[in-house]
Formats: structure tokens, sequence, C-alpha cells
């Protein structure tokens, strides 16, 4: 028993068998959600499973405090009430349970859809939505704000640039934003349906591109699915590899970022050097595996490709020569008064409304939440050579570009300790088949921030369900509070300094 409610606790990467998840009444499962929200507990995923007649409904919570997880289910007949009221980070989950399995959340406050897809079970719709009529993204019902000068201003899905398609809806009054609604779904893939059945020789590839900016954080989550399954470890090499991967898209990543931000203040010069040097850091991917965004670098068992001393010592030069770059285009910005004006108190989120939406990564801990998977739910590497976590306080954009400033210093010294003592021997396991009837679930900490992938195995040990929850899906609701109260010409620099997944989110 754990506050309360009935709820089996494991650790991060860990496998049990099915009949080991307490099936509890749904009244119990949803007030120990929300009991569990209160406490500082966080819902890692949400999400239901086809049984027949009806569906089971899974919940996978995450405590900061005990380094541990907790899973209970229950059933669910044609609907349950919504928590959201009580629990504002269940919303998207809610809606998303009722889009992908035709059951409604009673009660839920603005209840849509979040994907814009049919149902998994083809006689269910939880609006109704007749079978015959196509169903298009993006078409709903928007919030309005009426009054006086109150104008509302649409953009996208289709934008400047060679970006992903999102539909963003602003209420305005003059240029102030009084609410902005975003509208996803224009991305998605089946990723999810497409993945019952598994693990198949395609699997892996659907994981390394489920968010393709995100590579190496999904297939990790995989891979750790997959060992846990199978009862089986991997090589110290290969753990080693799997982290340097891990910190070298993180840098990556982070690095474009800061000359994006940069470039949204109008200030070229860091904009410009960091779209450089965010190259580098994919160039030394490629050393690794000939892949800039590590295809085929992570595999069950280890890593699909070695690491020879030669690569480490290749990899430290073109390390130390990206981190001098890195700290002169940085230190640029940070030294540039006009840069720091239009970056702090802009797009400001309080600590509370993160603690709320459960936001994730850098949003989260530049509200001064210190929570990264890499240590409170350590896995591979990082149970035994630990990252520190790093915050900030002010919640703006500001304090969003100075932790993945910090963060890349973290991620630098970390990269050039495991190179520096790269083990040797093997690289890679031999891996077994899954076992039947389990469920498995992973956390990894990805640049954008928590990546949870949750895996029910059937009786031949293939994929009866298999959830994915991009970090994305917790921190866009965290975008649309920062442009609350902010000009709507603040909306550029806001999206960048969360830089969030469309893919991701939408699977």
């Amino acid at each position: 028993m754990t506050d309360n409610f009935s709820m089996k606790t494991f650790y991060n990467g860990e496998a049990l068998p099915l009949a080991a998840v307490p099936t509890v009444k749904l009244e119990d499962f949803l007030q120990g959600i929300i009991n569990a929200a209160d406490r500082g507990w966080r819902i890692s995923a949400l999400f239901g499973e086809e049984n027949g007649p009806g569906v089971t409904l899974y919940a996978v919570l995450s405590a900061k405090a005990d380094g541990v997880m907790g899973i209970m289910r229950t059933q669910c007949g044609e609907s349950f009430p919504s928590i959201t009221p009580y629990c504002p980070q269940a919303n998207l989950f809610e809606r998303e349970i009722a889009e992908q399995f035709g059951i409604v959340p009673e009660g839920h406050p603005w209840f849509k859809p979040v994907r814009f897809h049919r149902s998994f079970h083809p006689a269910r719709d939880a609006w109704g939505r007749d079978a015959a009529v196509q169903i298009l993204p993006g078409v709903t019902d928007f919030y309005r704000v009426e009054g006086e000068e109150v104008h509302e201003v649409a953009v996208g899905p289709v934008h400047a640039g060679v970006i992903e398609p999102g539909h963003f809806r602003f209420q305005c009054h003059g240029e102030e934003v009084f609410h902005l609604e975003i509208a996803l779904g224009f991305q998605h893939r089946g990723i999810e349906a497409g993945l019952i059945g598994g693990p198949q020789t395609k699997t892996v590839y659907q994981m390394e591109t489920g968010a393709g900016d995100s590579t190496v954080a999904h297939t990790w989550a995989y891979c750790l699915i997959l060992e846990a399954l199978a009862g089986r470890r991997i090589p110290a090499k290969g753990g080693v590899i799997r982290g340097i991967a891990l910190e070298l898209e993180r840098l990556a990543n982070h690095t474009g970022d800061l000359g994006a931000i940069a470039g949204d203040t109008g200030y070229l010069p860091t904009s410009s050097f960091c779209g450089r040097i965010r190259g580098d850091f994919l160039n030394m991917s490629a050393v690794l595996c000939g892949s800039r965004f590590s295809r085929g670098l992570l595999r069950p068992g280890g890593s699909g490709f070695d690491c020879s001393q030669k690569q480490a010592d290749d990899l430290l030069q073109r390390l130390a020569a990206a981190r001098a770059d890195l700290f002169n285009a940085v230190d640029l910005m940070w030294t540039t008064p006009s840069v720091l004006a239009r970056l702090e108190n802009t797009g400001t989120v309080s600590v509370g409304t993160a603690r709320e939406l459960a936001l994730t990564g850098p949003p989260a801990r530049a509200c001064g939440m210190a929570m990264d998977v890499r240590q409170d739910f350590p896995y591979g590497i990082y149970q035994m050579s630990q990252i520190p976590v790093v915050t900030a306080k002010s919640g703006d954009v500001y304090a969003r570009t100075l932790v993945r400033w910090l963060e890349a210093e973290k991620s630098l010294d970390f990269l050039e300790e495991q190179l520096r003592q790269l083990p040797s021997g093997p690289y890679r396991n031999g891996i077994a088949s899954p076992a039947g009837e389990h469920i498995a679930v992973a956390l990894t900490e990805g640049w954008r921030g928590e990546v949870c992938h949750v895996a029910i195995t059937d009786k031949a040990g293939h994929f009866s369900r298999y959830k994915i929850v991009d970090p994305s899906f917790h921190n866009w609701p965290g975008l649309a509070m920062a442009l609350r109260g902010q000009q709507i010409s603040d909306f550029p620099l806001c999206n960048k300094s969360f830089n969030l997944s469309y893919c991701g989110f939408d699977l």
C-alpha cells in the first residue's frame, strides 16, 4: 500500500509479470492518481488496452523522492469520471484514451481530440463521428474570448521555413495574448498501433524515427524494455557507448537551440556560430556509427557499433575544439545586454503551473524543479556516473536558455570523462525473446525531458500494447501557459525556448 491506494512499486527498466499488477476499482484507481499527484508523484503514462468488451486502464506513476515507480490498473466500460479538474496533468492522457478507445472521460473541462484519428476500436468513437466522414486534423471548436477589440490570430499548420506542421490559435486584445490554444495531429503516423504484434525487425527503426531528433533517447528506452523482458544485462562498454550517444544528442540539440534563441532576438553572431557547432556535434555521432542522428548505434543487448581507442581519441580532440567554440559563441550572448533584456521576464511559467502540468526537462528545471531521470531513476551508465542536475529559478526564456547552457557544460564534462576511461571488452550481448504476459517500463532523459516507454506482452511474448510518451506530450501545455499575458510578438522566442516536437507528440 502506498499513499492509501494499492500500487505495485518497481524500479526503472524492470519487468513484472502481468499478474503482479494490482487491479483496483475504477473509483480507487482515479482517486489514487489524484492522491499521488498531491504528494508529488507524476503521471509518466496513463493509457488503455483493449480488453474484449471494455478497456483496461493502466497508470504508471513516478516518485522522484523515492526513486521508485508505481503501477496499477482498472477495468473501464464506456466512460469514466474525468480527474482533469483535480489533476491537470491528466488532461491530455484522458483525451488520448478517449480518442484511441472511444471511452469518454465524463466531466472533462475541454473535451476534444488529441491527434484527430479514428479509434483503435472501429465501433467506438468518443465524439460520435460518422465513420464515412473524413477526419481532418485541427478541425475542432476552439476556445474564444469575447469582447470589444478582442481578436483572433490563427497561425499554421503550414509555416514559413522547413518546420513541422502545427496550428496555433491566439485570443488577443491588441498585442496582448489572453489565451493560446495549440492543435496538433498533422504528423500522426499510427506508430503505437503499428507496434502491436512486435517486436519485429522493423520495430527498432520505428523507435529511431518516432521523434527523429531524439533517436537515442527513444531507442535506449526500447532497448531497456527488451532487455528487461528478456532478463539480460548489457556489457559495460555497450553501456558507456549509449551514454556517449545520448549526451552527444543532447549537445547537438541544446547548441542548436542556443543559436536559434539568439536568432529570435535578432542576435546573429551566436546564431551563426551555434548553427555550425551543432553540426560539429552531429558529426561526432557519425564518427561512432556513420549516422549524424545515431541511427543504428543503439541495439538491444548493447551497441550496434564498437568505439575504438582511435575513435575515442578523435572524439576527444573534436570535443575540445567544440567546447572552446561553444563557450565563445554563447559568451557573446551572455555579455550582450540587449539580448539579455529580450530573454528576461519573457514567457514566464510559475513553478506552481509547472508542477500542475507535470512539465519535464529544461522547462521544468528552469522553474527550479530539480528533476532528471538520469539522477532520479538512474539507468545504464548513469547508475555509476551521474551528471549533476542544474536548475534556474525565474521560469522565463532566460532560465530555459541558461539551463540548456549549463546542461551542455555538464554533458561535455561527462563525455570527456567517459572517453578517457572507455572500458575494453565486448560491446553487445545476444538477447533472448521477450517473456510472455509481462509488463516492462523504461524511462530515459532525452534532451527535451522524460521519455517513457511501456510494453505489455501476450502469452507468446509479442506486444499486445506498446505505449510511448514523448516529453513534448507533457510540455506543449506549458508553452500555451507561457504566452498568457505576453505580447504576440514574443511567440517565436517562447516557442523556440521550449522547442517541442510535433511528430514526437503525434506519433
